[in-house]
Formats: C-alpha cells, sequence, structure tokens
C-alpha cells in the first residue's frame, strides 16, 4: 500500500484562518495555499499506509480524554535565525497543546517520534521566504489578536501535489467506542487517576 505523509493539528477557525492564510500568500509564502492555518500537534511524519487505521483509533482515543479549551492568538514571534519562520504568538492554550502533542506522539503509540526542535505551539504565516518579506509579516501582524474555544483536532494527509487535506476530525471527549449513529456521545474515562489537558494557560 505504500506510505502517507500524515500531520495532527488545530485547525484555526474562521474567519480568522481564511485572513491568515491569505496574508502568508501576500507574504510571498508559495506553499500559503495548499497549508489551511493551523496549530501543529503532529509535524509531517511518513506512516505506512496500511497503519491507518490504528492512527485513528489512537487519535480517537487521545481526544476522548481532551475537553474544550480557550486559546488566543496575540503578536508576532520568529525561529530565526535557527529556521526561517515567522508566526502568530499562542498565549492561551499553548499548555492544552503541549499536553496534546506529548499523547500524540507517546512512546508506546504508533505515531511515536523525535521532534527536530522543542515543541512550541504557533500559527505559521511565513517561511523560507525572502528575509524582507518575513520583516514585514512580522510587523505588519505585530498587533494581531483572536480568540476561540478549541473543541478538537484533526487529521491531515499530504496529496501529492503538496497540498494538505482534511482526512478525520476528532472532538474532545467523544467515545471512541460510540457508535456511528452518536458520534457525539460524551465520554466516560474507562480508568481513574487518568491525567488530563490543562483548562487554560497563559
Amino acid at each position: 500500500m505504500g506510505t502517507v505523509t500524515l500531520g495532527v493539528s488545530i485547525a484555526v477557525p474562521e474567519p480568522y484562518g481564511s485572513f491568515l492564510q491569505k496574508r502568508r500568500e501576500g507574504f510571498g509564502d508559495p506553499h500559503a495555499h495548499g497549508i489551511p492555518t493551523h496549530v501543529t500537534l503532529l509535524p509531517p511524519t511518513e506512516v505506512e499506509a496500511a497503519s491507518l487505521p490504528v492512527i485513528e483509533r489512537h487519535l480517537a482515543e487521545v481526544a476522548a480524554l481532551g475537553r474544550p479549551f480557550p486559546m488566543r492568538l496575540s503578536g508576532t514571534g520568529t525561529f530565526r535565525p535557527l529556521s526561517p519562520v515567522v508566526f502568530v504568538n499562542v498565549v492561551e492554550g499553548s499548555a492544552s497543546c503541549s499536553w496534546l502533542q506529548k499523547r500524540i506522539r507517546d512512546a508506546s503509540g504508533p505515531l511515536a517520534r523525535e521532534l527536530q526542535f522543542p515543541y512550541h505551539p504557533h500559527v505559521t504565516v511565513a517561511h523560507g521566504i525572502p528575509e524582507e518579506a518575513m520583516d514585514r509579516a512580522f510587523e505588519e501582524l505585530a498587533e494581531y489578536e483572536a480568540d476561540w474555544s478549541t473543541t478538537g483536532f484533526a487529521l491531515y494527509e499530504q496529496g501529492a501535489d503538496g497540498v494538505w487535506r482534511l482526512d478525520r476530525e476528532y472532538p474532545f471527549g467523544v467515545d471512541p467506542g460510540a457508535s456511528a449513529q452518536d458520534p457525539f456521545q460524551a465520554a466516560v474515562p474507562r480508568q481513574t487517576g487518568v491525567s488530563r489537558p490543562p483548562a487554560t494557560s497563559r
């Protein structure tokens, strides 16, 4: 069956998502059209296509333990000179994002992997473009603000054309064993003492 490239992220909802994607295009990022605006939980990861059912079960189990949490974006940051990226800061919700990404990459799970850099939740608005354009992105979005309640995450697959497409959404608190007729059944924890994501963070 070959391999596929997957990513897991929290989508930035409308109207914020389209606005930031258009700004990213306007700064000259040639890949912006194929990357929905998001906060990464699992970076691009190549897996065997045959492992997708196991991966989907794993993600459903992680989402079942999650609970909605507030997310707030404010201002810009950059990873330069280490990495050619300008981003919008996640100033609330970062601890919950960190909890989720750690569970998704759990060493005993099907998506276990090491990261190239320490995890830092953010929303990329420029990547790998000329320095002048990176500076413009950093300055023009310096006062940007957005906030919403995050109710789940999603699995994306990268096509041969480089475009990332939604594969499946995972709302928080849904029992992985719930029937298709009742997809939003609240999860009932099967064990006591299980860790939960922080409700808020700043």
